[in-house]
């Protein structure tokens, strides 16, 4: 990628006009909407930060529920075990993850969850729970 991605608010953009996804060298971008995993999971050499656009999205890490809503920013160092979910409704935010991160996650979408674990440790990463 050589030329920088703008991408308007959704409400003056036009109907052709993708969401907003930007893959980098050092890190990606994507307006998502949905769930992650069901279960608490650690990722050991990777941060990755939400921001909320619409919506509600709840973060449950070890010790504590926390619930984001639109306007929110979550970011989640390295080492900190965390799963989050659509509280209620639908919820559109950015997420921001690393290339190794963006990997894992396509592949845990191909796979049946009985290989997450063994997926989650290729890429670093571990189910906690």
């Amino acid at each position: 990628m050589t030329e920088p991605i703008i991408v308007p608010d959704q409400q003056v953009r036009e109907e052709s006009q993708p969401s907003i996804s930007a893959t980098g060298r050092t890190f990606d971008v994507h307006e998502w909407s949905g769930s992650g995993p069901d279960y608490l999971h650690v990722h050991y050499a990777d941060d990755e930060a939400w921001h909320i656009l619409e919506g509600t999205l709840t973060f449950r890490f070890r010790d504590r529920t926390v619930e984001a809503s639109a306007g929110t920013t979550v970011f989640v160092p390295a080492g900190v075990a965390h799963t989050y979910f659509e509280a209620a409704g639908p919820t559109r935010y950015l997420i921001i993850m690393t290339p190794r991160l963006r990997k894992l996650i396509a592949a845990l979408h191909k796979a049946p969850l009985q290989e997450h674990k063994e997926l989650m440790r290729h890429f670093a990463s571990e189910v906690v729970e």
